[in-house]
C-alpha cells in the first residue's frame, strides 16, 4: 500500500491526546437518594440487564480512536498496488461519414448511430480498465487528432471522448494507423483497439471493435437538369444498397415546402438506377430531389442544384441612345435584370454588376462592377486610356485579331474564327495600363480588355457597332460570350460538390470580404488576398457564400452531399495492421482504497453515536 499524501498520517498523534484526555476527564459520583420500592427494583433489572454498562466509557475510546486513524488514514488517500494488473490503451475511434448511421435504439428506446455505439464501447473498455492504466485516443474525423494521449484518468479520459462527433467525408485512416503504428512500436505491450463500421482482412497487432451492420440505406446522387421554355427536366440515380425495393422521388424547387412532382423508380439492389421528373414552372433557381422512403441513414436521400447561371450573372446598366445590338447580345448570353437608359437619365447610378457606356462618357468611373465602354470621344479618370484623336476613313478598313499567345488574351479569342471586321472610324486611344489588345488597326487598339485603376474588369471599344460589320458576323457572339466570362468569372464551378472537397472560389475585383456559412450555422472567412481562395466543406447541406464586392454583397450557394464511399462501407478492405511483435505483460495497477476508508469511518461514527445514545440512556 502507498498513500498519496502521507503528511495525512501526522493525524495519529491525536490517539495519545484522546488518550491522555481519557485519563484525566472527570468520573461520574454516586449519589444515595430518597427512592421508592419500584425504583429500587427497576434498578436491580437494568443492572441484571445491562452487564456491558462498565464497559462503555472505553468503548467510547476506542471508537474515537478507530475515527482518528480512519480520518488520518483518509487524508493521506491509501492506495493498494496490483502488480501487473494495468495496461497501455490505444483507440482509433473511425469518425467518418457513415458512422453517422443508425445502429439500433439505446435503453431509453432513443436512436443510437455506430458512432454513439462505438464511444459506448471505448467508454466500456476504460471503464473496466483497472486503475493506474494509461489512454490515448486517435479520432480520425475531418482531420486526424489525438484528442488525449496517455492520460490515466477516467474521468478525463470519458470526457473528451463525450464531446466528439462525426464527421461526414471519407476519412482514410491512413494516419490514424500510423500514429498508432508508432505508439506500438515505443510499446510493444499496448493494446491497440479500432473502432469502425468497415471490414478488414487482418487486424494484426489491434483488436477490432466492430459497430457496422447490415441496414436499409437508399441514396440519390448524380442530378442534372435542363431549363426550356419554362419546363424543368430533372434527371438523376436512385440506389438501394441492401435490397431490391420501389421507391418515391419528389421534386422541390425554389425553397418550396411541398413537392410539384412525384415519381416512383423500381430499383435493382446495389445498382444506380436513372429516373427523370419535369415539371413547369415560371422561374427556377434551385432544386431539390429526395427520397420519401425512411431507411438509417437519412443523409443522403436528398440533393440539391442551383442554377449557375442565376447564381453567376450580374444586374446590368445599359446607357445608350441606340442599344439595339449590345442589349439584344447581352440579354442571350446574361441572365440577370438589365436595365436600359438614355445619357440623359444617368445620374451615377450604382448597384449593378455591369455598367455600359455606349457613346456617353460619364463624370466618374462605376467602382462597383465590371465596366464597358464603346466609342468613347473623351479621356476618363481611372480607365487605364487617354483618347488622342479620331480616324475616319472613306471605306472599311479591316481590323487584326491578335495572335498572343499569353493565356489570358487566348481566354479573350477562344473560338474566334478571324472574320474580316471593317470599322469606318475609329477612335485613336493611348493606353498607359496593363491592357490586352484584342483587335486593332495598324498598331492601334480597335478592341482591348484590362484593369482599371478601381480594380474592376474593363472591355473597350474604340469604335461604334454601328459603324462597322461586327454585329452580323458570328464571331460577334463569339466575342461577346468571351467578354461576358472575362467580366464575370463563374465564382464556383459548380453547384453539387462532396463534404471534404477542396472548392475554388474565384475572387472578385474589389471583393473586401468572402463569407461561408455552413448548414449548421456556423460562419467563416476565407482570404481574399489573392485571385482564388478555398474551403472545404465538412457538412451535409446547403452553404451559402457571401461576398462584400463594394459595399454590395452577392451570395452563391452550394449543395455539399455524403461522399458516395461512405453509403455503403461494408465491403471486405485491404490488410490493416501493426507491424512488430506485441510484447504480454502490463505495469503495477492502483486500487483506490479511500472508499473503503470513508464507509470504515461512517461505521466508526454510528456505533459512536450509538454508544454515547446508551451511556445517556443509563444515566437517565
Amino acid at each position: 500500500m502507498s498513500f498519496l499524501y502521507p503528511l495525512g498520517l501526522l493525524g495519529l498523534l491525536g490517539i495519545p491526546v484522546l488518550i491522555i484526555i481519557y485519563i484525566i476527564k472527570s468520573k461520574y459520583t454516586e449519589q444515595t437518594v430518597s427512592s421508592t420500592y419500584l425504583w429500587i427494583l427497576s434498578e436491580k433489572f437494568l443492572k441484571r440487564r445491562n452487564p456491558l454498562n462498565r464497559l462503555t466509557g472505553i468503548i467510547s475510546l476506542i471508537l474515537q480512536i478507530l475515527a482518528v486513524t480512519a480520518i488520518s488514514l483518509a487524508i493521506a488517500h491509501p492506495m493498494i498496488t496490483i502488480p501487473d494488473s494495468a495496461n497501455d490503451y490505444f483507440f482509433i475511434l473511425d469518425g467518418s461519414g457513415s458512422m453517422r448511421m443508425e445502429y439500433g435504439l439505446d435503453e431509453e428506446g432513443n436512436t443510437l448511430t455506430r458512432f454513439e455505439e462505438g464511444k459506448a464501447q471505448i467508454a466500456e473498455t476504460i471503464d473496466k480498465a483497472v486503475d493506474g492504466s494509461i489512454f490515448s485516443l486517435v479520432y480520425a474525423g475531418d482531420n486526424t487528432t489525438l484528442v488525449f494521449d496517455s492520460i490515466d484518468n477516467k474521468e478525463d479520459a470519458l470526457f473528451l471522448l463525450s464531446e466528439l462527433e462525426p464527421a461526414f467525408g471519407a476519412i482514410p485512416l491512413t494516419t490514424a494507423v500510423g500514429d498508432a503504428q508508432a505508439h506500438f512500436t515505443e510499446n510493444p505491450s499496448s493494446l491497440v483497439y479500432l473502432v469502425t463500421d468497415r471490414y478488414y482482412e487482418t487486424n494484426n497487432n489491434m483488436t477490432l471493435l466492430h459497430v457496422g451492420g447490415d441496414v436499409e440505406n437508399y441514396a440519390v446522387s448524380g442530378l442534372t437538369y435542363t431549363y426550356v421554355d419554362k419546363l424543368l427536366t430533372v434527371n438523376g440515380y436512385v440506389t438501394s444498397y441492401m435490397s431490391d425495393t420501389t421507391l418515391t422521388t419528389e421534386l422541390y424547387v425554389n425553397g418550396n415546402a411541398d413537392p410539384i412532382t412525384m415519381g416512383v423508380v423500381v430499383v435493382a439492389q446495389g445498382k444506380d438506377t436513372p429516373f427523370q421528373l419535369t415539371a413547369r414552372v415560371d422561374q427556377f433557381t434551385d432544386l431539390r430531389v429526395h427520397i420519401a422512403e425512411e431507411d438509417a441513414f437519412a443523409y443522403d436521400n436528398s440533393q440539391e442544384i442551383f442554377d449557375i447561371e442565376s447564381e453567376n450573372s450580374y444586374n446590368t446598366l445599359i446607357v445608350s441612345e441606340a442599344p439595339f445590338f449590345i442589349q439584344s447580345m447581352l440579354d442571350a448570353l446574361l441572365n440577370a435584370r438589365m436595365d436600359v437608359i438614355t445619357p440623359e437619365e444617368y445620374t451615377g447610378q450604382r448597384g449593378y454588376g455591369l455598367y455600359v457606356f455606349d457613346g456617353f462618357t460619364p463624370d466618374a468611373m462605376p467602382a462597383d462592377g465590371a465596366v464597358w465602354l464603346f466609342n468613347q470621344t473623351a479621356s476618363l479618370e481611372d480607365s487605364g486610356f487617354s483618347v488622342q484623336g479620331e480616324l475616319t476613313f472613306n471605306k472599311g478598313e479591316l481590323l487584326e485579331l491578335s495572335t498572343s499567345t499569353a493565356s489570358s488574351l487566348k481566354t479573350l479569342v477562344q473560338d474566334m474564327s478571324g472574320d474580316q471586321v471593317y470599322v469606318s472610324r475609329l477612335m485613336k486611344y493611348g493606353l498607359y495600363r496593363n491592357f490586352y489588345t484584342i483587335m486593332s488597326y495598324q498598331g492601334n487598339p480597335a478592341i482591348f480588355a484590362g484593369t482599371n485603376a478601381l480594380g474592376n474588369r474593363e472591355v473597350v471599344f474604340a469604335f461604334d457597332l454601328r459603324s462597322s460589320n461586327l454585329p452580323l458576323l458570328y464571331d460577334f457572339t463569339v466575342l461577346m460570350r468571351n467578354l461576358v466570362n472575362y467580366s464575370f468569372p463563374e465564382i464556383m464551378e459548380t453547384s453539387s460538390y462532396y463534404c471534404g472537397d477542396e472548392i475554388t472560389v474565384n475572387v472578385p475585383a474589389n471583393c473586401e470580404s468572402i463569407r461561408v456559412d455552413a448548414p449548421s450555422g456556423d460562419s467563416s472567412y476565407i482570404s481574399t488576398e489573392s485571385a482564388t481562395a478555398y474551403f472545404v466543406p465538412t457538412e451535409v447541406g446547403v452553404y451559402t457564400v457571401t461576398m462584400n464586392v463594394s459595399n454590395t454583397q452577392r451570395q452563391f450557394k452550394m449543395y455539399a452531399a455524403v461522399n458516395e464511399e461512405e453509403r455503403l462501407p461494408v465491403v471486405a478492405e485491404l490488410e490493416l495492421s501493426l507491424q512488430g511483435e506485441a510484447t504480454p505483460g502490463g505495469f503495477d495497477g492502483k486500487y483506490d482504497a479511500l472508499l473503503a476508508v470513508f464507509i470504515a469511518l461512517a461505521l466508526i461514527f454510528v456505533a459512536d453515536w450509538m454508544v454515547y445514545c446508551y451511556e445517556k440512556y443509563q444515566l437517565r
